[in-house]
């Protein structure tokens, strides 16, 4: 299953916070017209970013990385693995997330963390509400990128259908990227980075084919959709067999 273009997927011709306010707010009010309504984000979002919070070491206000830094390639694992995922995903994918929440943790345990499987994140924004994602956790730095991103799939349901969205997203971008609301400004405000993240994606889908969420490619094959962990525990094996890393 997949993520598809929305209608909002139409880039600003700034990134400027502004700008993203009312975009937002618009792609919010589609949210609550196609989905169940919309949740209010304080209690059952801010309970469950506390309790993220809780199991990370704390270090906190740490403004907003720089560009280089927040374009920079994102990745998990040793640069020696034999098997290296990309993976396109958007962070208002609801199948992107299935993947971070249910089947990346095994992979990650069992593949990455023993140093056999590499993961490179890219971002594919299907909408600029995903978009305006992507920028806030880039900002927060490589040390607290997959962190944010964690969170940001594990809340999606929360903070993508709150009647305040930017709201929600300043409030996990302050308790996991440490970051205050005037670096939450400054990183929407970035144009650099917005057109770099639209760019890549505009890119990806021209070059790459890559037309919905998540898509993957292992080792050169390509993969649309979530697979079960045991299917793609299938197809790891089968390459790492074949690529010496068994």
């Amino acid at each position: 299953m997949v993520g598809v273009m929305s209608p909002y997927i139409r880039p600003c011709p700034k990134g400027l916070y502004i700008v993203f306010r009312k975009k937002i707010m618009t792609i919010s009010a589609y949210f609550q017209r196609i989905h169940k309504p919309a949740i209010t984000m304080p209690k059952y979002l801010l309970l469950l970013v506390f309790v993220l919070l809780l199991a990370m070491p704390g270090k906190g206000f740490a403004g907003v990385a720089d560009t280089d830094e927040a374009l920079s390639e994102k990745t998990m694992g040793s640069t020696d693995a034999k098997v290296v995922i990309h993976e396109y995903a958007s962070l208002t994918c609801s199948h992107c997330a299935n993947f971070h929440n249910n089947v990346l943790p095994e992979i990650k345990k069992n593949y990455v963390d023993t140093g056999k499987v590499r993961i490179i994140y890219h971002d594919f924004p299907l909408d600029d509400l995903a978009l305006a994602a992507s920028m806030l956790a880039r900002c927060a730095g490589n040390d607290k990128f997959f962190p944010m991103l964690g969170t940001l799939y594990k809340s999606q349901q929360q903070w993508a259908r709150a009647q305040n969205p930017l709201q929600a997203l300043t409030g996990i971008s302050r308790m996991i990227g440490g970051m205050n609301e005037d670096d939450v400004k400054a990183c929407l405000e970035n144009n650099d980075l917005y057109w770099a993240i639209a760019e890549r994606r505009t890119n990806a889908s021209k070059n790459l084919g890559i037309n919905s969420t998540p898509t993957f490619f292992v080792d050169g094959k390509k993969i649309d959709g979530v697979l079960s962990y045991q299917d793609f525990s299938e197809v790891l094996n089968q390459l790492l067999e074949k690529n010496g890393g068994i």
